[in-house]
């Protein structure tokens, strides 16, 4: 439970502004969908 509450405050502080977490996650995510996307578009145009 008392990990539950830890989770519940750190969520809260995360909502009204960005953490070094947040800001990684979101940088992984999008470095991640920009090197796929490429990979992505040129498997559209091979296949159609």
């Amino acid at each position: 439970m008392n990990n539950h509450n830890e989770m519940a405050s750190h969520y809260d502080a995360g909502q009204q502004s960005f953490t070094t977490e947040d800001i990684l996650w979101a940088a992984g995510i999008w470095s991640v969908i920009l090197s796929l996307s490429p990979v992505i578009v040129f498997y559209m145009l091979m296949v159609a």
